[in-house]
């Protein structure tokens, strides 16, 4: 697998990785037993990246990752900004998940909170250490008028916890979890990010980052893990988008890129997840397949030869953004 390093870390991780939301049931029904199958075939494919967080499942993720990881060589990145406290939810799919464990999020972003979630997510895990920390989920799209209370505190102490814990060698790189760009710009205002792991943003959909975010992040340092390179579902023929139903126009774009796909004889998924990697910006795709044949069609979408001439008419044809790197030739 080819190894891209994480900001200026020295810290090389796999240009595939494993998204770990569905092993702690989001929005996917799988048994312990499925979930460490699925990890443990990832690593016989020569996966050795791996992302999860106290949020999936409220530990199931975690719980199962850190018994697969434990012993072996691995790359992980986990989570903190929500600690998980006893007592279940009344409605589980109100969140997205199926048979969580029986706690319930508190969001804490400060000092101590980042300091506890970091001590709370090793424990869960069972393993000794976590390589990338991420703030989970800051931002107005998770909190709306909440977030500036919660970003505050990530600026007056939160930040300062996972700096510390950098320079302590607890953990090698430290950044955000997000869905949004914005929140990310705010970011780089306030402290020395090595990689933001984007959600959703820059896809065969949206090359929004384009725009400011990846030009701040490369005067910074800092580079980025894209999840969800399918959107959440729509590029391969589910209705979901950033974790709902498409909207029409979404719908219609997804439509067209896959009439543009199936012009060149190839699968829009295998473009959607080799996409973002054109960009020598992202150092890392981690889909989140829902089970072991899903993560067998991404390890071969991961390999489809994708023609130079099928990015170019993506770009001819207004479907995609003139200034994204694709191959030429």
């Amino acid at each position: 697998m080819e190894k891209r390093q994480v900001g200026t870390t020295g810290l090389a991780i796999d240009t595939l990785g494993l998204g770990g939301a569905p092993l702690g049931g989001n929005f996917a029904d799988l048994d312990y037993a499925q979930a460490a199958d699925l990890i443990r075939r990832a690593k016989d494919a020569g996966i050795g990246y791996f992302d999860t967080a106290p949020w999936y499942g409220f530990g199931r993720s975690e719980r199962v990752m850190g018994d697969m990881l434990r012993g072996t060589d691995y790359v992980l990145s986990d989570k903190v900004g929500r600690l998980l406290r006893p007592g279940a939810v009344a409605d589980p799919m109100a969140f997205g998940m199926v048979d969580p464990l029986p706690f319930h999020v508190v969001y804490d972003y400060g000092y101590d909170g980042i300091m506890r979630a970091w001590e709370d997510n090793l424990q869960r895990l069972g393993l000794e250490r976590i390589d990338i920390l991420l703030a989970h989920d800051i931002g107005s799209f998770q909190h709306g008028d909440d977030n500036a209370r919660h970003f505050r505190d990530l600026e007056k102490g939160g930040y300062r916890a996972m700096d510390e814990l950098r320079k302590a060698g607890q953990v090698r790189a430290v950044g955000l979890g997000v869905n949004e760009n914005e929140i990310c710009m705010d970011a780089l205002g306030i402290g020395d990010w090595d990689v933001f792991l984007l959600a959703g943003r820059y896809t065969l959909l949206e090359q929004t980052p384009l725009d400011t975010l990846f030009p701040a992040c490369r005067s910074a340092g800092t580079s980025i893990i894209c999840g969800g390179p399918f959107n959440s579902g729509i590029l391969v023929g589910r209705e979901m988008w950033n974790y709902a139903k498409a909207p029409e126009e979404i719908t219609q774009k997804a439509r067209a890129l896959s009439a543009a796909a199936d012009a060149f004889d190839i699968p829009l998924a295998a473009a959607a997840l080799q996409f973002p990697l054109l960009n020598d910006i992202v150092t890392s795709v981690i889909p989140g397949p829902r089970n072991a044949a899903e993560l067998d069609q991404i390890l071969d979408w991961f390999q489809t030869p994708v023609p130079a001439a099928f990015w170019a008419a993506l770009k001819s044809e207004g479907l995609m953004d003139e200034r994204a790197p694709v191959p030429s030739g």
